[in-house]
């Protein structure tokens, strides 16, 4: 019997930065669409009468991102469970750089009529398939390389690429309103932002690039080969031995998408729309928080190392809930310092649920399953929880003229994540390399 010696912290952290980098890049190019929907598609691609109808239609199309993720997580997690996760990563990060590109240089709805929506919804689409498969190859690397002690610390930091990514793509866009007027950030300046992304694409493929595939993963391909169980689909092995943990992560996975899409999305909608106030405060809260949220991910994942991933992600379940109102409560006050101050508190609690996310799913499932089981589960909840939350919230705003039934949906929200994790196992010591499974 053979044993294989586990990779070295230096080469763990090579590991890290690469999926960290690589994961920056792609978030930013999916959050700024985000924020691009409601700050300058409603006006460029879906003119309407009614703002908040405008923008209603700029984030339908921005949840057909999300719908596509799932296809993406199937794909991707097929092909990364045979191939490799390494291989996946660098084609995710080229589809999505290449669509975020292109958005840069689409014509507007004035230019171009109905056809320029069309192509603006293509591109999210294929935006969407991308970020499908880039989430669970970028936590799964990490995970499957070191130790079970650290692994929820080291798991985190691809989660913490999400706030990074879109930190950066909200420094642009702040940076280009704060220097251009209303005119010509409109005619050509948010152009920029999405352009940049090819150069963004660049950096993260030299990095990923270099990384090693994962030890685990390869280990685990050589026995399934010697046992004939090489072409299995792994599709098949979720449906038929993982279906309690599928429901799990995606149970995990509600609240913490809901919530997200309310405070980094939505919040640019509320500040700048129904209150009426300028686009570069909302911009600079959110600015603010982000960063803080970029510094929270790891300590709650490494804080989930050493009392495990339950207890935390229940304190991010029921303290977004309670949050919830509280937080536009604080943004009424119209104060940059409490608009601020609410989306950096959320954002905190958020962090609780996602810092030990990565290592919880991919503790959830055996390894030739394990970038399939971990996308589905992920990727499923994102299409009734984050693709809908800002239409959900935007809804309810123009019907109620009140943040209060946002702040009940939300609070619903996160009953449902509380009831996933209580009723899920501990995971913080299982060991990678075993099958996992009912």
């Amino acid at each position: 019997m053979t044993t294989k010696s586990a990779p070295g912290r230096s080469s763990t952290a090579r590991v890290v930065v690469a999926s960290l980098v690589g994961t920056t890049v792609e978030w930013y190019d999916f959050f700024l669409y985000g924020s691009a929907a409601a700050l300058v598609f409603n006006k460029l691609f879906f003119p309407a009468h009614d703002p908040l109808v405008g923008t209603m239609l700029a984030f339908i199309t921005y949840a057909v991102g999300f719908i596509a993720r799932p296809l993406g997580g199937l794909v991707f997690g097929h092909y990364g469970d045979r191939l490799g996760r390494k291989k996946l990563l660098v084609l995710s990060l080229i589809m999505m750089g290449g669509a975020t590109f292109l958005i840069g240089l689409l014509p507007t709805y004035q230019a171009a009529g109905v056809v320029a929506p069309l192509l603006l919804t293509v591109l999210r689409l294929v935006q969407g398939f991308a970020i499908g498969g880039e989430w669970g190859g970028a936590v799964l690397i990490v995970s499957e390389h070191g130790s079970a002690r650290h692994r929820g610390f080291w798991a985190s930091w691809p989660q913490a690429g999400v706030p990074l990514g879109n930190l950066l793509g909200t420094a642009v866009l702040a940076v280009l309103a704060a220097v251009q007027t209303e005119e010509a950030f409109l005619a050509w300046g948010w152009r920029v932002a999405f352009l940049l992304s090819g150069v963004l694409v660049l950096i993260g493929l030299w990095v990923r690039l270099a990384v090693a595939e994962s030890p685990v993963f390869l280990e685990a391909a050589s026995k399934a080969a010697e046992r004939g169980e090489a072409d299995k689909p792994p599709i098949l092995e979720v449906l038929r031995r993982y279906r309690s943990e599928v429901l799990t992560a995606m149970g995990a996975r509600f609240a913490e998408n809901v919530v997200y899409y309310v405070l980094t999305s939505f919040v640019l909608t509320y500040v700048a729309v129904f209150l009426e106030l300028p686009r570069g405060l909302a911009l600079n809260a959110s600015l603010i928080a982000a960063v803080v949220h970029f510094i929270s991910i790891p300590l709650w994942g490494a804080l989930s190392d050493r009392i495990g991933r339950r207890p935390v992600y229940l304190v991010g379940a029921i303290g977004t809930g309670v949050w919830a109102f509280a937080f536009f409560t604080m943004l009424d006050t119209r104060s940059f310092f409490m608009i601020t101050f609410a989306t950096t508190i959320g954002l905190v609690l958020h962090g609780a649920m996602y810092g030990p996310q990565a290592a919880y799913f991919a503790e959830l499932f055996g390894t030739r399953v394990r970038y399939s089981g971990a996308s589905i589960g992920y990727q499923l909840a994102s299409i009734v929880a984050g693709s809908l939350a800002p239409i959900i919230a935007t809804a309810l705003l123009a019907g109620f003229g009140s943040a209060v039934p946002i702040s009940i949906y939300v609070a619903l929200c996160s009953l449902v994540t509380i009831i996933a994790v209580v009723r899920s196992p501990e995971t913080h010591k299982r060991d990678l390399s075993a099958d996992h499974g009912v």
